[in-house]
């Protein structure tokens, strides 16, 4: 199996201020934009692994199962219609090291890890710590931050107790590269237009957030074959997302509130927290882990700067839109041992588990005045049909078996058994090889079956946004306007996937990875593509669901296959005079396209359309780069340390709305580069840049942007960004 390790100090070289970014900096096979989409896309960074969906990766702390966020990406966008693992809530301080495992990995790590598993491993320390501030913006002057992180380790008794305490303060300022408003604010001649023109509109650009997150990683031997552990985290963030500016001849726009037009914002308030405590101990001659871990994410929104026009004057202009609320409990025990056997050269190594989840997700209604008659603009609160409160329970059984046939020859067995509430029971396993021709050279080779169910979200989330002379509703997969406009039963995702690969050490500290990988997954789950029409219309209205004219819903639309490969080298030289070298390269390379279609439902052909058209399929497909490659040098010598690092995006396709032309988005380069001087023993400056160059993505042909008010200049979910140069100074403390 392939793994990767980045270290936490790799990840706090990047420059970047959570762990999200930093992983994707460090690491070829992951992508993950800056701003993944626009209205509540912009709240929570989403990650790909080797272009799959970003529910496809499995995220775990410390071998154990991350709970879910509960933002669900109602918006078009490179995740779009996902609910996934939000890591940046974990301090970036608080991480020893990250295992990226670019494989199918479900009957080891869990079903729904199609495309790999994500292991962040805390710090167990037992002394020392480290403090970091650090201050960023972009070269276009706007996108200040400031960031503090840091943590605190002693040691718990004397038979190697410890107990590690970790923060991170984050403050970020907008950015704005919103396209000047088609339209005038002033009458036509005034000067102030050419100023006030470009404050009109922000909804290109990284929202204003504020986060703070803790943790806490803790082991206390109780006697020599046991000990307690636990782990926690908890994290709070703010923030401000810019919406579409709403001119004062808007017709959802009260002049009278708003006379020189509004700028609304959605606030996301979020409060996450998790605990996961068990114990680990040793008995029978087996190494057993129990544990029971429990994970909360509960985000309350509000729309602001708006207005309702159907209440006329006496519209407030700020609302309390309701929240969504993800929950996650899990207990289990898992066991492990090594048996010796006269048949075999080696020791066979068996792990086996058991599991109980119970999974939640509530949304509850927004105020009246949020929802009622044609609701805020731009986002409307939850409507009294979207408050729901779901559960369901899960039970998990799996064992694997590791042995040697040959004293080079390794094969790995495993099986999972997953019982799903209202869904189904699901066996999957993996059958791995792996052949050791000396210890510099390896091959090996995996075939894995995996499962992925639907989240709570995905099967009964609920919201509506009005426009001026329609409206848009994402409907639960299970309400009646859903059946009624062709939904069937929501299933989930199954995978098959076949890898090959060579592990070799040409050269002493030199380390070459290769693979080549295919993955297949049936019933993949999508939001279908905006359903519109008369006919739309007429049964949305019949199903209670009155002035809406576009809907679409949670489905199983296609079925898709991946081909790809990957390359990771990397090589120290010491020299006696110049220092030490680190030269590393990495390669991902991920072709996903359509294997073939599901079929549309009967009403929906009888009326011409299409449950998953082009556009929807772009989305799926082609916003992520089919390719990406890092390559970095790292130079120590004395008390400087010099990085330097390129990498390449591909290209990727950019859809600005359904009815839109596709915009190619050309291959970028970037460079990072970092420089570091130890003042003291205990004390290092750095200065940085990442986007040396201050590369933006492809521009959006001015025909396109025109009738989107001007406003998409470039791809809002570009895989670097698309605010240009950040340059960064930091100093650091170890203790």
């Amino acid at each position: 199996m392939q793994v990767t390790v980045i270290s936490g100090a790799q990840l706090m070289a990047t420059g970047q201020t959570n762990v999200m970014s930093a992983l994707a900096q460090a690491s070829a096979a992951i992508t993950a934009p800056p701003q993944p989409g626009v209205g509540n896309n912009a709240f929570v960074q989403t990650m790909q692994l080797r272009g799959q969906s970003a529910d496809d990766t499995l995220i775990l702390v410390n071998g154990h199962r991350r709970h879910i966020g509960a933002n669900f990406n109602a918006n078009a966008g490179p995740n779009w219609g996902t609910e996934p693992v939000d890591i940046s809530l974990i301090p970036i301080s608080a991480i020893d090291h990250i295992e990226v495992i670019t494989e199918g990995a479900s009957a080891l790590y869990g079903q729904d890890a199609l495309a790999g598993a994500v292991n962040i491993v805390l710090k167990q320390k037992t002394h020392g710590g480290l403090v970091n501030l650090q201050n960023s913006g972009y070269y276009a002057g706007d996108g200040q931050g400031l960031n503090g992180y840091g943590d605190y380790a002693f040691a718990l008794g004397r038979n190697g107790g410890y107990l590690d305490l970790a923060a991170q303060v984050t403050h970020q300022q907008p950015t704005n590269r919103t396209g000047l408003f088609v339209g005038q604010l002033y009458p036509v001649g005034n000067p102030l237009n050419a100023t006030a023109s470009r404050d009109v509109q922000r909804i290109l650009g990284i929202p204003k957030s504020t986060m703070e997150t803790l943790s806490e990683t803790m082991s206390l031997p109780l006697d020599r074959n046991a000990s307690l552990y636990s782990t926690s985290t908890f994290g709070h963030r703010r923030v401000d997302v810019a919406e579409t500016y709403r001119s004062a001849a808007n017709s959802l726009t009260n002049s009278t509130l708003w006379p020189y037009g509004a700028i609304p914002y959605i606030f996301m308030d979020q409060y996450d927290f998790e605990t996961d405590n068990g114990i680990k101990a040793e008995k029978f001659g087996f190494a057993w882990d129990l544990y029971a871990n429990y994970g909360r994410d509960d985000q309350a929104y509000s729309t602001v700067h708006s207005n309702n026009i159907t209440l006329g004057d006496a519209s407030p202009r700020d609302f309390r839109d309701g929240s969504a609320i993800t929950g996650q409990f899990s207990t289990g025990l898992r066991g492990s041992r090594l048996f010796h056997t006269a048949l075999l050269p080696r020791p066979v190594a068996l792990r086996f588990g058991g599991e109980y989840r119970r999974d939640t997700f509530q949304m509850t209604e927004g105020e009246t005045a949020s929802w009622i008659g044609l609701g805020a603009t731009d986002h409307a609160g939850n409507v009294p049909m979207a408050a729901t409160q779901r559960g369901r329970d899960v039970y998990d059984g799996n064992v694997n078996l590791d042995l040697y046939a040959t004293r080079n020859w390794e094969w790995t067995l495993g099986g999972r058994a997953v019982s799903y509430t209202h869904l189904a029971t699901v066996e999957t396993g993996s059958i791995g090889t792996r052949y050791n021709f000396n210890r510099n050279w390896a091959i090996r080779a995996g075939v894995n079956s995996g499962y992925r169910p639907p989240t709570l979200g995905q099967t009964y989330y609920f919201y509506s946004a009005p426009f001026a002379t329609y409206s848009v509703d994402q409907l639960p997969n299970s309400s009646p306007a859903a059946k009624a406009l062709g939904a069937g039963s929501i299933k989930g995702e199954y995978s098959t996937s076949y890898s090959i690969g060579i592990d070799a050490t040409p050269l002493e500290n030199w380390h070459l990875t290769g693979n080549l990988y295919y993955i297949s997954i049936n019933d993949r789950l999508a939001s279908t593509t905006t359903l519109g029409g008369p006919e739309v219309a007429r049964i949305l209205e019949a199903s209670g669901l009155h002035n809406v004219t576009y809907a679409s819903y949670y489905t199983n639309p296609v079925n898709t296959h991946t081909y790809g490969g990957d390359i990771e080298t990397g090589y120290t030289l010491h020299t006696n005079a110049s220092g030490t070298f680190r030269f590393d390269f990495s390669f991902n390379y991920s072709d996903n396209e359509i294997r073939s279609d599901n079929r549309t439902p009967p009403v929906l052909s009888a009326m011409g359309l299409s449950s998953f058209n082009t556009y929807a399929a772009e989305m799926l497909l082609h916003s992520a780069p089919k390719n990406r490659e890092n390559l970095s040098v790292g130079w120590t010598f004395g008390k400087w340390n010099l990085f330097v690092q390129e990498q390449r995006f591909g290209s990727t396709i950019f859809l600005a709305s359904p009815t839109s032309p596709p915009v190619a988005q050309n291959p970028a380069f970037l460079t990072n580069l970092s420089v570091s001087y130890q003042i003291m023993p205990r004390w290092t400056v750095t200065a940085g840049a990442n986007n040396l160059g201050n590369k933006y993505p492809t521009r959006v042909p001015p025909p396109i942007i025109k009738s989107l008010f001007n406003a998409y200049k470039y791809s809002y979910y570009s895989p670097y960004g698309f605010n240009g140069g950040m340059y960064y100074v930091q100093t650091a403390f170890t203790f």
